[in-house]
């Protein structure tokens, strides 16, 4: 899958000008006596990005059809790569066998609702201010204020300064006892990159935005205290 998607990055990548550059990579997925543009006619031009394998199906022990994702402006699309593989006493070398083609990609899946679980307010109350003061530690980077707000016997890595903690959103706390999984939505402030001292207020990419995230965290209550013990990613939303 990994060989369909280097041919791809080349075969979905052309223009007029780069013509002959692209017929030379090229030859290196091709058989021998295919046509070096595999079917371009040398006009126009298309570009692709974020190409990654994505399905692929076996016809027998030597040859697949490999499909790879990738976007062009908009639009994510499909290309459709046959593959040849000589087998293992041959080198375990492959070849693209055949011209490939381009397909729509699948439209996203219908998400079914679920529903929201029971939640207990007052543990959220509890939790928020402590989970303000986590969270600006696990962006700054600051190990002893971090370990502050993690649960005994446990550490966590931060971000170093990477962002800067703006707010946290909301917290859902479902029932339950001492340790429990909750949801936090923080905003991050994210930094512009530009050193200047007076950036240009008019130009969106030099100033500084924010990133609203979800994270899952175990949260673990030891005394009148609640804990982090552990972070993740949010999974989906619900409710």
């Amino acid at each position: 899958m990994a060989f369909a998607a280097q041919f791809a990055g080349v075969y979905l990548n052309f223009s007029p000008e780069d013509a002959a550059s692209r017929s030379n990579k090229l030859a290196a997925f091709l058989a021998e006596g295919m046509d070096a543009q595999l079917g371009w006619d040398g006009y126009g031009k298309l570009a692709a990005v974020a190409i990654q394998p994505y399905d692929i199906e076996t016809t027998d022990a030597h040859n697949a059809i490999v499909s790879v994702a990738f976007q062009s402006g908009p639009r994510r699309m499909l290309l459709s790569v046959p593959i040849y593989y000589s087998g293992d006493d041959a080198g375990r070398r492959f070849v693209v066998s055949g011209r490939p083609a381009i397909l729509p990609a699948p439209a996203p899946a219908d998400l079914p609702q679920v529903a929201a679980p029971e939640t207990d307010d007052a543990a959220a109350a509890e939790l928020k201010p402590q989970l303000e003061g986590f969270f600006k530690e696990y962006a700054s980077g600051d190990a002893a204020g971090l370990q502050r707000y993690v649960a005994a016997g446990k550490s966590l890595p931060s971000f170093g300064g990477v962002f800067t903690f703006s707010q946290l959103k909301e917290v859902v706390v479902p029932v339950g006892g001492a340790t429990r999984e909750i949801q936090a939505v923080v905003v991050w402030a994210v930094p512009n990159g530009d050193a200047s001292p007076t950036p240009n207020a008019t130009d969106p990419a030099a100033v500084g935005g924010t990133l609203e995230q979800v994270y899952r965290l175990t949260v673990e209550k030891q005394g009148d205290k609640w804990f982090v013990a552990d972070i993740r990613g949010g999974g989906r939303v619900v409710g």
